[in-house]
């Protein structure tokens, strides 16, 4: 490893992981710090007040969230030729709806009745745009010009079986590694160079999921290590070393074999995960009991096995945590579960919120913004007592597709277009 001094030499750049990021800025999965909140606000509306459509646009086949940064929306589609296999990224000006760039590449042939379009959301960090289509064909682009800086296949590269459910993870990006799952043996996670696409580590064994992997800075640490990279895989939460993959700690949580998953929450000192089969776990990170100085250990702080997420992701709010659960089967319905985050003990749940989804987002008042999945837009405010709808609007179509919220314009999408709604000022 080197010497103290060397490694946090190396760990500082690494620290800034969203650089020359705007504070109102939804740059990447789950907004600017991959935890689904934002520090605007958004008043109730009524009649004139309503959200205000700024433009709209047709967008290519795909389940990929669009994002947004820097006056820009940047979303990643099917190409819009059905006869050719084809992939497209689009820089959209975020006041107009005016198209600034795109690019069109060649993928592999996909096919799947659940739509053949991307569904990882991009990463934008700096001046860099990192996209991942659904049988992976990792591009890097300059955000400004839009010429593509590298693209490597990634399953290609490390001869792995793309999962049933295609590619769903959306890449982290911190210092000089783009981090994704892969999935299969030796190349489970991986890290790429965000300069030139050349791989850094690949590490373990275990298989995809759905989900994405977020930076993890609680718990107990080891002096002079980085945050934690938190992924969940279908047979454990694992936490490993954004340097060189290495494995820091693990919990097995052993679910779905398809791998479906949300992305795991950060709570105080606590990592959060909720799976069909195995429900609610919160984790805490600390120094492993027998003594040794280098060494972590996941300890489960709380289990509820009835609140069970599908693929929609929680957040935390008024210090609790608000998760999406699930009923998939026989007859399919989505709830808000409010949980003391501390115990686990459930304060309340809403059903019927959605049929398999709802993207929910925390706003800096620490009120949700909800977009269920017939397009229906809520402005919601919750309390240990209940939830209580100040507002809605149909913003879109039928959706599986989170939405995008920066300097009081919110972006969504459904199957056809994409849409920009103002909110009232």
């Amino acid at each position: 490893m080197g010497s103290p001094w060397s490694r946090m030499i190396f760990i500082l750049p690494l620290l800034a992981f969203a650089p020359q990021v705007l504070a109102d800025d939804w740059n990447q999965w789950l907004g600017p710090k991959r935890d689904g909140s934002t520090t605007e606000k958004v008043a109730p509306w009524k009649g004139e007040t309503a959200p205000k459509e700024c433009w709209r646009l047709e967008v290519g086949n795909g389940f990929a969230m669009p994002v947004i940064a820097q006056g820009r929306v940047f979303v990643h589609a099917r190409g819009s030729d059905p006869a050719k296999e084809e992939e497209q990224v689009t820089a959209i000006d975020l006041a107009t709806g005016k198209e600034l760039w795109k690019d069109i590449y060649e993928r592999p042939k996909f096919s799947s009745v659940l739509g053949t379009g991307p569904r990882a959301a991009p990463t934008v960090a700096g001046k860099k745009l990192f996209t991942i289509g659904i049988n992976g064909v990792m591009s890097c682009y300059d955000i400004e010009q839009g010429k593509r800086l590298w693209q490597v296949d990634v399953y290609e590269r490390f001869n792995a079986t793309l999962p049933n459910f295609a590619v769903c993870c959306s890449p982290l990006v911190i210092g000089n590694r783009v981090i994704l799952s892969v999935g299969g043996k030796g190349h489970s996670l991986v890290a790429l160079h965000t300069e030139t696409g050349e791989t850094v580590w690949e590490m373990l064994d275990d298989e995809a999921s759905t989900s994405s992997p977020i930076l993890f800075t609680g718990g107990e640490r080891l002096p002079g290590t980085s945050p934690d990279v938190v992924f969940m895989t279908p047979l454990r939460m694992i936490g490993v070393d954004p340097i060189n993959g290495s494995v820091r700690w693990d919990h097995p949580m052993v679910f779905q074999q398809a791998g479906t998953s949300p992305t795991p929450l950060a709570f105080k000192n606590r990592v959060v995960a909720s799976t069909q089969a195995h429900g609610a776990v919160a984790v805490h990170i600390k120094k492993d009991g027998d003594g040794q100085d280098d060494a972590l250990a996941a300890q489960a702080s709380w289990h509820v096995p009835e609140a069970k997420s599908y693929f929609s992701s929680g957040v935390v709010a008024n210090n609790r945590l608000v998760l999406v659960t699930n009923v998939v089967e026989i007859l399919p319905n989505t709830s808000l579960t409010y949980l003391d985050g501390e115990t686990g003990k459930q304060l309340w749940k809403k059903s019927n919120v959605g049929y398999f989804h709802a993207g929910i987002m925390r706003l800096g008042d620490q009120k949700l913004l909800m977009l269920n999945d017939s397009g229906r837009l809520s402005l919601v405010e919750l309390s240990d007592d209940g939830m209580k709808e100040l507002a809605s609007h149909q913003a879109c179509g039928g959706t599986l597709v989170s939405p995008a919220l920066s300097a009081g314009r919110l972006v969504v999408r459904d199957a056809k277009e994409l849409v920009c709604w103002e909110f009232a000022k």
